[in-house]
């Protein structure tokens, strides 16, 4: 039997350009990343009907909601409806950990598989970094002074791997010497990759951005970050992952993958603006949602 591995070399993959053309697109609305990859700008003019996949159990070969979807697309592509797929992007985390990849399996993979397991285009470093800004420009304000006040700190940093020794940490000492505790989550699991997929544009991120909550005053008041007045900086970050990307399945279907928040913490599935996307260039858009942990998942 053939490993996904090898199903996915023996694959001949179309040039993303033919693949856009599918959806009415054209070079000129893509920014192409090499051959068989690219971001596509945001649209918001839905037509399609949209079906769901979600609350399905993976086999212990890992076979659930995004091999279903990508199967499901592919077999309405060979029926000759015109149909799209929106992805969330995998998380390195679970890449290299029991889980695996999140890229199909079998013959329902979306390609490139290896690209897109890993780097990609670089959303979730995006992501990780501009997480990681806020939290610098936080541990500034308490350096010169801590004029807001901050008496408990909420916010954490990220990181796009599986890394337990960091979940809880003792991150420095304060002028009077007193250490601080703080941890890491996992970028799918960040405040940030929840907003970004939430939002409608960049004003609209820049708008979460700022209502996200860093901790407490000596009052206990909430204060939020946009009292930093850095809320361009962080956003700057993110303007090229805030658009969705353009990749296809073994069999040539289109599909938009963008976000990757872990149902467990947030809302589950790809980003607002890729499924709007993708309602807008096709008359049927297959979607997933949602995270069932097996015993082993659990466990681990």
């Amino acid at each position: 039997m053939k490993t996904d591995i090898q199903i996915a070399q023996e694959a001949e993959m179309r040039d993303i350009r033919v693949v856009a053309s599918q959806l009415g697109l054209s070079e000129d609305d893509l920014t192409l990343y090499g051959k068989y990859k690219a971001k596509i700008k945001a649209r918001k003019d839905l037509k399609a009907k949209m079906i769901l996949v979600t609350a399905i159990n993976p086999t212990s070969a890992g076979e659930g909601k995004t091999t279903v979807s990508i199967g499901l697309a592919d077999g309405m592509k060979q029926i000759g409806k015109n149909v799209c797929l929106a992805l969330r992007e995998p998380s390195l985390g679970p890449v290299f950990g029991i889980k695996g990849g999140a890229a199909g399996g079998g013959y329902a993979q979306i390609m490139p598989m290896e690209d897109i397991n890993l780097h990609f285009t670089g959303d979730l470093h995006a992501i990780t970094a501009a997480n990681n800004l806020i939290c610098a420009i936080v541990d500034n304000h308490l350096y010169f002074g801590n004029e807001l006040g901050l008496k408990e700190i909420y916010f954490k940093r990220c990181m796009d791997m599986n890394d337990r020794s960091l979940r809880d940490i003792v991150i420095g000492r304060n002028r009077q010497g007193v250490e601080r505790e703080s941890g890491f989550d996992i970028t799918a699991a960040s405040e940030i990759m929840a907003v970004l997929c939430l939002s409608k544009d960049i004003e609209d991120l820049k708008t979460r951005i700022g209502n996200i909550i860093i901790g407490v005053n000596e009052q206990g008041e909430y204060v939020y970050f946009r009292q930093f007045n850095a809320v361009g900086a962080v956003a700057s970050l993110l303007k090229e992952a805030i658009d969705p990307n353009l990749v296809q399945t073994l069999e040539g279907t289109p599909a938009v993958v963008h976000g990757g928040p872990f149902a467990n913490i947030a809302h589950g599935c790809n980003s607002i603006r890729a499924t709007y996307t993708a309602m807008s260039l096709a008359d049927y858009v297959v979607t997933e949602a949602g995270l069932v942990q097996t015993s082993a998942q659990k466990s681990s």
